[in-house]
């Protein structure tokens, strides 16, 4: 018998229906009978107590038609840029036997959410009954925290809207026993709704280097419910089809004020508590006062600027409601409270009521607290670049570093209309520390910036903070070695521009890190 050519298996595989036919096939079958529902991509019975729905997705099905993402956003009214269901791309293998598979994803309502857990507000829910993760519309304020909480980038901010929206599995069809959109539109019935235990979604979490997929985030993070299956093992050496894409983030410029600001407020409030314990002469005495106008106007303007970064601002009242469980909460009373104790502060000016030294310890430890609470709300992401080491020796080292920038300058400036030794003292051991610690972030972020948590590098901004670095540098040397307005001048240079290098490094902060996403997708 002769052996088939390639032509004849080409013309063979014409003669079978594709996916599209058999779906067209099958939908004029279910038109003309009596129940037109696909009852076969869901469940028949509602979970039971410990189980839950979830997405199962058969990889050998998935076609990358992307008419589950079409279905989706037309049922569901999304914006025009809006998707709730992605479609990615994994391939690897060998040059003999190679390997590529399309990959559809949307929420994967995980047994421990991070939007959740995350939300001030409290706009998630977890259905009891049915598992499904909702978002409340009404209750959301557009913080956005639950899209950088996300580790599957499946939260979408509306800015037409000022809200975050999410997939909820289409519940109200399924509540009357019709399957969602994208498995209902799925030509190949590769997505189906499953019930599944809870519990074993737990336990095959836990394994090591469990995942979702390859390149996807490790699934102990928040328990994700979707099941992938197929019938052919995907190779250890497979990777999304994008995993050397190089983007920038969004810079959240609203947070990199906020987060700059607040910073330099507790620095010197902290500043100003250790030149107390150090020296309490009469004119360093002089200058707690301009300390605490200087930092209580830093941390208003640190709150005001984040208020640009809520989509409903007018809702921020309600940011308190997640106290029990959102770093954001916790940082937002850490905030308030340092906020009236630095007013208070200033109150001793006129109403000697508590001493100034108290009031100035007790404002700089909440300031502390503050950026304690700050640095966790990133490092609660679990992002690689957002690692502790990394931002809290960003955070209180800019703390620190503005804080004793702006002591030095505001003694500087006393010191130019009242000379005097221990003042000078005072400037020089302030100053020398500003020195030291700008040296040593400089040193530390330069070897960071080339860390493989970061995957996208600004172009031209090392060199910017470099030149940043030794204008600062020199600036603060000038000041130190020379006396009277002349330092003062020098020292606020030498300030102002360590503030801009601050700026700048909280603003790579964001675009660098690398957000979480299911393998082969992009941003949308």
């Amino acid at each position: 018998m002769k052996a088939s050519s390639f032509i004849d298996e080409l013309l063979a595989e014409q003669q079978q229906l594709t996916a599209v036919e058999r779906f067209a096939q099958r939908h004029v079958a279910n038109r003309e009978s009596e129940d037109p529902i696909y009852r076969e991509l869901i469940p028949l019975e509602r979970p039971r107590p410990g189980e839950q729905y979830a997405f199962q997705v058969d990889l050998d099905l998935c076609t990358g038609c992307k008419a589950c993402v079409s279905a989706c956003h037309s049922l569901n009214g999304l914006d025009e840029d809006e998707t709730w269901r992605a479609v990615g791309l994994l391939h690897g293998g060998s040059p003999e036997t190679p390997y590529q598979q399309t990959v559809t994803s949307a929420c994967h309502h995980c047994v421990d959410p991070a939007c959740l857990n995350g939300c001030p507000v409290l706009a998630y829910e977890k259905d009891e009954t049915t598992g499904i993760v909702h978002h409340l519309d009404d209750q959301c304020i557009g913080c956005q925290y639950c899209v950088l909480k996300c580790p599957y980038d499946v939260p979408k901010y509306s800015s037409k809207r000022g809200i975050v929206r999410k997939c909820d599995l289409c519940h109200s069809r399924l509540a009357v026993g019709e399957a969602p959109a994208c498995a209902q539109a799925c030509p190949s019935s590769a997505i189906t709704i499953q019930i599944v235990s809870q519990d074993s979604v737990r336990r095959a979490s836990a394994a090591p280097h469990a995942r979702l997929l390859p390149g996807s985030f490790p699934s102990g993070y928040t328990l994700p419910a979707t099941n992938y299956v197929s019938s052919q093992p995907i190779p250890e050496n497979c990777r999304p089809a994008n995993v050397n894409a190089s983007r920038p983030e969004p810079a959240h410029w609203p947070l990199v004020w906020m987060l700059v600001f607040t910073q330099m407020a507790s620095g010197a409030f902290l500043s100003g508590s250790i030149s107390f314990i150090l020296d309490e002469s009469s004119c360093v005495d002089k200058a707690w006062f301009p300390l605490s106008v200087f930092g209580s106007t830093c941390l208003l303007a640190g709150l005001a600027a984040s208020i640009f970064h809520l989509g409903r601002p007018l809702g921020a009242w309600r940011a308190l409601l997640g106290l029990r469980r959102s770093w954001m909460s916790r940082e937002i009373l850490a905030f308030m409270l340092s906020a009236a104790a630095a007013l208070g502060l200033i109150n001793t000016h006129w109403h000697a009521s508590f001493s100034t030294s108290s009031w100035m310890l007790v404002t700089s430890a909440l300031g502390l607290v503050s950026v304690f609470c700050s640095g966790m709300i990133y490092v609660d992401t679990r992002r690689p670049a957002w690692v502790a080491n990394n931002t809290f020796t960003r955070f209180f080292g800019t703390t620190l570093l503005l804080g004793a920038t702006g002591t030095t300058t505001i003694l500087s400036w006393i010191g130019a209309s009242a000379s005097n030794s221990t003042l000078r003292q005072s400037i020089l051991l302030v100053g020398g520390v500003a020195i030291f610690l700008r040296t040593f972030l400089f040193i530390w972020e330069s070897q960071m910036s080339s860390c493989a948590t970061r995957y996208y590098q600004v172009p031209g901004l090392f060199r910017l903070q470099t030149g940043l670095f030794v204008l600062a540098t020199f600036f603060g040397i000038a000041a130190l070695i020379n006396h009277g307005l002349g330092a003062a001048c020098l020292a606020t240079s030498s300030f102002l521009v360590t503030f801009t290098s601050r700026i700048l490094e909280r603003y790579e902060f964001f675009v660098t890190a690398a957000t979480p996403r299911i393998p082969g997708t992009v941003a949308s």
